[in-house]
């Protein structure tokens, strides 16, 4: 079955195999990159079994155990997220979060840590049923509710997704970053250069968010894709 993954401006298809993105050129997961994320699963899932799961997966987690161990596949824009984070989600039959469905539009990265927050991890670590609402970048509004399955593992890979609020569930940061003159030529390439206005503004939001949050320094995972 393929996995259809929609974007402002990118339409992605993953058919359990070799995960290929355009950014101006064919990306695909590295796969020593993949296999230092799993590790890191890995090593949380036992650290989570030999305290008995009682303090949850992530550190500080005050919530009940009930919630899933969540991958948080974060990073400046163009870096190649949501390629890691899509071979990661297949790797461990993960459900996949994208943070480009909950950004309510071009200026929305701030708030978005905090929607995945309350619409979908706080939920789920209460046992609860998670949904968020969809942004729909072409109509520029809020689209249908999404729904996220009970689950045991959880990956949620972009920007801002293991930032403030959201950083308490996670329990595997990982920090995707490419040379930022290399992720521009790779948002227009595959955007067009109408969107530099777009991705200059988006980029200056990153900075002030990840700088704040320190969000590079907290990563178990830093990976470097250009």
């Amino acid at each position: 079955m393929a996995t259809i993954l929609t974007y402002p401006s990118r339409r992605i298809t993953v058919w359990g195999g070799p995960v290929t993105c355009r950014y101006g050129g064919a990306v695909e997961a590295n796969e020593d990159d993949v296999a230092r994320v799993l590790a890191a699963v890995r090593r949380r899932q036992a650290r989570a079994g030999e305290a008995g799961q009682e303090q949850g997966y992530a550190e500080g987690y005050a919530a009940a155990s009930r919630g899933p161990l969540v991958v948080a596949v974060d990073g400046p824009s163009g870096s190649g997220k949501t390629v890691l984070g899509t071979a990661v989600a297949a790797r461990l039959d993960a459900p996949l979060v994208h943070m480009d469905d909950l950004f309510p539009g071009w200026d929305g990265l701030v708030e978005a840590p905090a929607l995945l927050a309350t619409q979908v991890l706080e939920p789920l670590a209460r046992g609860e049923r998670a949904a968020y609402r969809r942004w729909d970048w072409h109509r520029d509004g809020w689209a249908e509710e999404v729904e996220v399955p009970s689950t045991q593992l959880l990956v949620v890979e972009g920007c801002g997704s293991s930032v403030g609020p959201a950083a308490r569930y996670v329990a595997v940061a990982v920090w995707v970053e490419a040379e930022r003159a290399e992720r521009m030529r790779r948002g227009l390439a595959r955007d067009g250069e109408s969107y530099r206005p777009h991705w200059e503004r988006w980029a200056a939001q990153e900075d002030v968010l990840f700088g704040a949050d320190r969000t590079r320094e907290r990563a178990d995972v830093l990976v470097r894709t250009g």
